[in-house]
């Protein structure tokens, strides 16, 4: 029975890391005592150490130990025996390449299905659909394969944007970039806007926050989902 959190970001305007998600996370973990922080996603500006001190000293108040999967000799052991993990976010060319490089999709994948609490925020918020497609970040690295957790059935696009109408800017909106992938793909894309997130126990899928999330589906209109309603796609 998967028991996810998928949030659009891990950083609200206004607020400090995490802790608008806090109230959740503490009922959602609420089993747990230990869980494993992969950093992958992170390519500069913060170490793997760094940043997983940044996520270990929010679940400090909630009594939850957090360790690094970079800590241990065998990573793949360490996520086979993890009580929950959390994946922060960064670049998710980054961290997908990192995770096939260290084979741990398979077994993330495995985790997950099984029931494991898994935490995801931005990229690894991203990882959770079919593909990664629809991330907004730089492919600065090439990753084996755009295949990633397939643990929802749709790809998601973390901190979605509407456009600005008192904006000059003409560039593609976030909106015509998702049309532009279901140009050549059919997979649902739902664009999360920050402060929201996705619930999942087992194949149930529920939208929280206080903000819609925008679906987008190939050659059908896009739709505005309410928050607290159920996504069966």
């Amino acid at each position: 029975m998967k028991k996810m959190i998928i949030a659009s970001t891990s950083t609200i305007h206004g607020s400090e890391y995490l802790t608008y998600l806090l109230p959740t996370l503490k009922t959602f973990f609420t089993t747990i005592n230990e869980l494993i922080f992969i950093p992958y996603a992170r390519p500069s500006g913060i170490s793997y150490d760094d940043y997983t001190k940044v996520a270990a000293a929010v679940f400090q108040k909630i009594n939850i130990n957090v360790k690094g999967i970079h800590e241990f000799s065998d990573v793949k052991n360490a996520l086979k025996t993890a009580q929950a993990v959390f994946v922060g976010g960064g670049n998710t060319f980054v961290l997908v390449n990192e995770l096939y490089e260290q084979n741990l999709i398979p077994i993330l994948k495995e985790r997950i299905n099984n029931g494991t609490p898994y935490l995801g925020t931005s990229a690894g918020s991203n990882i959770c659909g079919p593909s990664m497609q629809t991330t907004n970040d730089m492919p600065i690295v090439y990753p084996p394969s755009y295949i990633t957790l397939g643990t929802i059935p749709f790809n998601i696009n973390a901190h979605y944007l509407d456009p600005d109408p008192t904006s000059t800017h003409k560039g593609e909106t976030r909106e015509t970039r998702i049309n532009e992938y279901h140009t050549y793909n059919k997979i649902p894309v739902l664009g999360l806007r920050e402060g929201s997130w996705l619930r999942v126990n087992d194949n149930e899928i529920r939208l929280e926050g206080n903000l819609q999330a925008r679906l987008f589906q190939q050659n059908i209109s896009p739709v505005e989902l309410e928050s607290n309603t159920l996504i069966d796609i």
